[in-house]
């Protein structure tokens, strides 16, 4: 994970149904954090525990995650190795697709103005693998999931304990099956705070994650723009810090939050993305990705 301050404009772009901005952070003066994105195959939750075995191989590092140790701790310096690994179908993936790419560097920044979260994050268009995905509408789709403390493991793993071995596309996951979060209850706090945005149907989701997904029903998402210039993609949301809904984590300055984030490239749908390990964000506090007010 490298931080820079990048000099980036923002060309005008695609806005989302929900609403366009009022006024955008100055970027080039935000700071940057590098996060490499990998492919994860099937490495489902029960996986990382060591409680199951895939390709008749346990996770390593099962003992060490449940003694505390967070995803990022043992695998921070790895993160493209682990996907050239999984993506070639050597470990983790029965379904292995030529030409897909094994990581993803994602340039990630984030600001307040008091009032709203603004979120950046900007990549280049990886190379074409020989396969499209199941997605036919959408050739990008970029997610972001927050926790405030209550997902058990969030704080270890990001947004992987979202993902089990039973949910849809996964070798043995049954096809109604939706992320969902190990004891979730939206009415007693314990859920991911969950947005998305749709290239294709140029549309910003604000759903939750807690017994099960649900893409809708957040009213804290103003609105996400994106588009793709050149090779490079660029994707803003605007979210009020203040929530506002069942399903939107009130977000308040000095205080840091577990998050992670996702890429389905190239059409693709389920498990066929690329996620990142656990992050955290920081408003106006210490964190992996700090959002300071301009």
């Amino acid at each position: 994970m490298k931080k820079t301050v990048i000099a980036a404009s923002i060309a005008v772009l695609a806005s989302a149904p929900i609403a366009t901005f009022a006024a955008q952070p100055d970027w080039s003066t935000v700071e940057a954090t590098e996060i490499t994105l990998f492919y994860p195959g099937v490495s489902p939750m029960e996986w990382i525990l060591g409680d199951i075995r895939v390709d008749r191989a346990r996770h390593g590092g099962g003992r060490a995650f449940k003694q505390g140790d967070t995803c990022a701790d043992c695998h921070a310096d790895e993160v493209r190795q682990m996907g050239e690994t999984i993506v070639s179908g050597e470990k983790l993936e029965p379904n292995p697709v030529a030409g897909k790419p094994a990581a993803i560097p994602v340039s990630v920044q984030a600001a307040h103005d008091g009032d709203s979260l603004f979120l950046r994050f900007s990549w280049t268009q990886p190379a074409a693998a020989s396969a499209k995905g199941a997605d036919d509408a959408n050739p990008v789709k970029l997610a972001v999931m927050f926790d405030a403390g209550k997902v058990e493991m969030a704080d270890q793993s990001g947004c992987w304990a979202s993902c089990h071995a039973d949910s849809r596309t996964m070798p043995d996951g049954s096809d109604g099956k939706t992320k969902y979060v190990k004891d979730g209850s939206l009415s007693g706090g314990v859920f991911y705070d969950l947005i998305q945005w749709r290239s294709g149907e140029n549309k910003a989701i604000d759903g939750h994650v807690a017994e099960e997904r649900v893409m809708e029903g957040g009213s804290a998402l103003v609105g996400a723009e994106g588009k793709l210039d050149g090779d490079t993609w660029t994707v803003v949301f605007e979210r009020k810090l203040t929530g506002g809904a069942a399903g939107d984590i009130a977000l308040e300055a000095g205080k840091r939050y577990n998050f992670g984030f996702a890429i389905h490239n190239e059409h693709a749908a389920g498990r066929y993305h690329h996620v990142s390990l656990g992050y955290t964000l920081g408003i106006d506090a210490d964190g992996d990705v700090v959002a300071k007010k301009q």
